[in-house]
């Protein structure tokens, strides 16, 4: 038997996610939820009924067997990560939305990387057509007769920017195109142009979902629907009059009221008995229902529906359901398994990592480790003391690790001023990527201040050389123009020539009418030099070195130096094992 498709909506905030789906269900769910943004995943069923009556004589040529669609309307590209069964993606087929006058934002940059790494066929809905200056309203749903209404200027902005769009997507891997001019849906990328707010397009994304969903993933939608169900944990919630309940997306077999049910929690696994299903009614939404819930005693994939049972306080979001039977053990087993791939602790150095959710894990442990950041422990949860204990056992071993990275989670003020009272970064945000930015320029920046410390009392190398034809005075103090041919040069520093000989000291380094305190590799500037007079002791074109100790040296080998620094250092430590050798022959 075909069960419906599992379609999940992404795109960036406030870009018309929710208000799609109103359209579609004739419903305000937007409008009701705080600031008219998304907080809670939601779940709602659209019959293949309302779908022909949108659709009309757009799909009057489709053999439709499919009962509906299941849409998942995330509140951002994070929480598609939560819509997972076992080895993937736990939907079908995504819709991602995107503002049309303002283009690729974070959040939909996030949500085409991961529908990527998902492998997750996708639509794009460029919404708010209605914006472009000059777009008239002629009250049809479907975008080609609302295009053909349309003056030629309104035309040619919404061409340019479809353009725009195919070649931002070209630049991510995917040939796209405008959805009726693709000849071949495999190889391309179907783009709508819609407006959520008035219902343009509306028609023709059913009827592309509706037509691809039936073309291409006939083999995934037939299922056994008898057997025994599976699902993922969309969310963890009180619900008035039945404590704290489970919204739940089935995707195979049947779950009925009675079943036993084993999912994953924070401190092990759950095994409890449904007290209660409770399902939306069609066209309505599971985390802000109309109407009221109805109760039922069995429900097949796919479905949207919330659980009542006992001890659900520390199921976690993201966490695979199982309805076992005599196989109690072996459903247990299934979970902790697929839990542990992504819940990480071990004696090795390496971040704190802490999610929202499981599929959140799964797609930050991933990024982490592409980008080769080593993790110690990843759990989900909000960052706790454990976890700035944790770091800071691995600041003893290695600092550069001890820092905390914290994806959609709360981390309380006291624990925070600890935190930073300890020397622990704690790194939040609710995009993945921009938390490894966040990651990657505080290593970089710690390393720079950690090889700053190391440096500091050493001598750090130089290498100068006499620009012929620029010497502004022979001696007492000479001065001559050089270039900084590696490395840096200060005041108050001895100088040698290349056969270590001493010449004589820097006095004062000048560029125009400016003293420098330093001089870096590429500066041509004035140093005068105490001791030597040029065509003596010094001559024009000559190189000269930076004097050090040999201990010095030494303690050069040990920081990260550029290629030019590394050759003066290997430079040096070579003229003071002569200087050494020579000193052991004459019997010094």
């Amino acid at each position: 038997m075909i069960r419906q498709p599992i379609v999940a909506v992404l795109g960036h905030v406030d870009h018309g996610k929710t208000t799609l789906l109103d359209n579609i269900r004739g419903t305000k769910v937007a409008s009701r939820e705080a600031g008219g943004i998304t907080q809670h995943i939601g779940a709602t069923e659209i019959p293949i009924d309302v779908i022909k009556a949108v659709c009309g004589d757009q799909i009057k040529n489709l053999k439709l067997t499919i009962p509906g669609l299941l849409f998942i309307d995330t509140p951002g590209h994070e929480a598609f990560t939560t819509l997972r069964s076992r080895g993937g993606s736990l939907a079908d087929i995504a819709v991602l939305i995107i503002d049309i006058n303002e283009g690729l934002q974070p959040q939909t940059i996030e949500s085409i990387n991961i529908l990527k790494q998902f492998k997750t066929p996708f639509v794009v809905v460029l919404n708010k057509i209605d914006r472009i200056r000059g777009w008239k309203d002629v009250g049809s749903k479907s975008f080609m007769k609302c295009l053909a209404a349309q003056p030629e200027e309104v035309k040619s902005v919404l061409e340019n920017k479809m353009w725009d769009f195919i070649g931002r997507f070209y630049e991510f891997g995917f040939e796209s195109l405008r959805y009726d001019q693709i000849k071949d849906f495999t190889k391309s990328i179907a783009i709508i142009p819609a407006s959520a707010k008035t219902g343009v397009g509306t028609s023709d994304i059913l009827m592309l979902l509706a037509g691809l969903s039936q073309r291409f993933l006939e083999k995934r939608l037939d299922i056994d629907l008898e057997g025994p169900a599976k699902g993922t944990v969309l969310e963890v919630k009180e619900t008035i009059g039945f404590g704290t309940t489970l919204d739940v997306i089935v995707y195979e077999g049947t779950l009925r009221c009675g079943d036993t049910i084993v999912v994953g929690g924070s401190n092990g696994i759950i095994q409890t008995k449904i007290k209660a299903l409770l399902k939306p009614k069609p066209l309505d939404e599971i985390r802000d229902p109309r109407f009221k819930f109805d109760t039922v005693e069995s429900v097949t994939s796919a479905a949207g529906i919330k659980i009542a049972a006992h001890g659900m306080d520390e199921a976690l979001s993201g966490s695979p359901l199982i309805a076992a039977q005599d196989d109690i053990e072996e459903a247990s087993q299934q979970i902790l398994d697929e839990i542990s791939k992504f819940r990480i602790s071990c004696e090795t150095n390496g971040v704190i990592v802490k999610a929202d959710t499981l599929g959140s894990l799964e797609a930050l442990v991933g990024t982490l480790k592409n980008a080769k950041v080593s993790i110690r422990k990843a759990d989900i949860g909000d960052v706790n003391k454990k976890d700035i204990i944790e770091a800071i056992s691995v600041s003893e071993k290695n600092p550069l690790d001890a820092m905390v990275l914290a994806f959609n989670v709360s981390v309380s003020e006291p624990l925070a001023m600890a935190a930073e009272q300890a020397g622990i970064p704690i790194i939040s945000s609710n995009i993945i990527y921009k938390l490894i930015e966040e990651q990657q320029a505080l290593l970089e920046t710690m390393k720079k201040e950690r090889e700053e410390r190391k440096k500091m009392g050493v001598i750090m190398p130089g290498k100068i050389q006499i620009m012929p034809g620029y010497v502004f005075r022979h001696t007492k103090p000479a001065i001559v123009g050089v270039e900084v041919l590696g490395g840096v040069i200060r005041p108050r520093l001895d100088v040698i020539n290349s056969k270590g000989m001493k010449v004589g000291s820097i006095k004062a380094i000048k560029e125009r009418n400016d003293f420098l305190k330093i001089a870096k590799k590429g500066d041509q500037v004035a140093v005068s030099i105490e001791g030597p007079t040029v065509g003596r002791q010094i001559q024009e074109g000559e190189i000269l070195y930076i004097d050090m100790p040999k201990s010095n040296i030494d303690k050069l080998k040990e920081l990260e130096l550029s290629p030019e620094e590394d050759e003066i250092v290997i430079y040096l430590s070579n003229l003071k094992k002569k200087d050494l050798f020579a000193g052991w022959v004459n019997g010094d």
